[in-house]
């Protein structure tokens, strides 16, 4: 029976069968179209001639044509899939997959703002208006505390020592972890305790968060991530900003400057510290680029 065929087969049996989207169901056939392609300019005509380092040689060019680690698992995954549906329907006693691991996908590197650009953002608001006070005292505490944008719009007021420069925070899984505050976090949550929140706190139900929206309301999500694009426009900054990237930002300017692993484990409130480890591979990056830049030999 010819690729096209089986191909048909296998496809109308994820539809019908294992009732797969049509948009699921597209996406295999354009990637086992591919895979098929692939086989004919090998020879390869049959499914006895498919061997594990056919397709070790395929996911390889896969990866060599540039495609993403994401794709190239997708890749692999439908191609598996694939020689499973020809087992079960008796076209082939063999699987070409079965001794082979799904390529395994490295981790992405979280996006970071430079020193400048952090800069230039906590510059934006108008701190001679209320919000403007308000909107920088958001901003410094997302950057100096490494906050995730949920334990920002949740903090309490009693959670907030200003003389022992400190923030109670709870985190994922209701964790409890101490946070430093940096001086100016401080100044501005001083500031906006001390001429904004009170004018602001006539909303029932947010008496005790730190942060309020215009209404006097618990800050949603939305709400802060429109607050940041706000001030991302008016920073004249054109790429991707949200508000996680502050907390990876707050990790890789610390670790570039010498910070401890653990430290900064504690501070992120990281329970295993391989996921803090991420933030020394963006730091390498910095350390090879002031490598290039300034060392004469680069």
């Amino acid at each position: 029976m010819s690729w096209e065929k089986l191909l048909a087969r296998y496809l109308r049996s994820l539809s019908l069968e294992k009732g797969f989207s049509n948009n699921t169901v597209f996406s295999y056939e354009n990637d086992l179209k591919r895979y098929l392609g692939f086989l004919e300019n090998q020879k390869i005509t049959t499914v006895g001639q498919i061997t594990s380092l056919t397709i070790q040689d395929y996911t390889e060019l896969l990866a060599k044509l540039g495609l993403s680690n994401a794709t190239v698992a997708r890749n692999f995954s439908a191609i598996r899939g694939f020689h499973k549906f020809l087992i079960e329907e008796g076209e082939t006693k063999a699987n070409p997959t079965e001794l082979l691991e799904t390529p395994r996908l490295r981790r992405k590197l979280p996006e970071v703002l430079s020193v400048d650009e952090v800069s230039n953002l906590m510059n934006s608001p108008d701190v001679e208006t209320p919000m403007g006070i308000r909107d920088r005292a958001i901003l410094e505490s997302l950057y100096g505390c490494g906050l995730r944008v949920s334990e920002a719009i949740d903090l309490k007021i009693e959670n907030v020592f200003i003389d022992e420069e400190i923030l109670r925070v709870f985190g994922k899984g209701n964790k409890e972890r101490i946070i430093p505050i940096g001086k100016e976090a401080i100044h501005w949550i001083k500031l906006y305790l001390a001429r904004v929140r009170p004018i602001q706190s006539h909303g029932i139900g947010s008496r005790n968060q730190l942060f309020l929206n215009r209404f006097g309301k618990h800050f949603s999500r939305m709400g802060m991530w429109k607050l940041i694009q706000k001030y991302v426009r008016q920073a004249n900054i054109s790429r991707r900003v949200y508000p996680h990237i502050f907390r990876h930002s707050f990790a890789t300017h610390l670790l570039e400057n010498g910070a401890d692993l653990r430290a900064v484990q504690e501070m992120l409130g990281h329970v295993d510290i391989s996921t803090t480890q991420i933030y020394t591979h963006l730091s390498s990056q910095y350390i090879r680029q002031i490598y290039k830049e300034f060392h004469p030999r680069a």
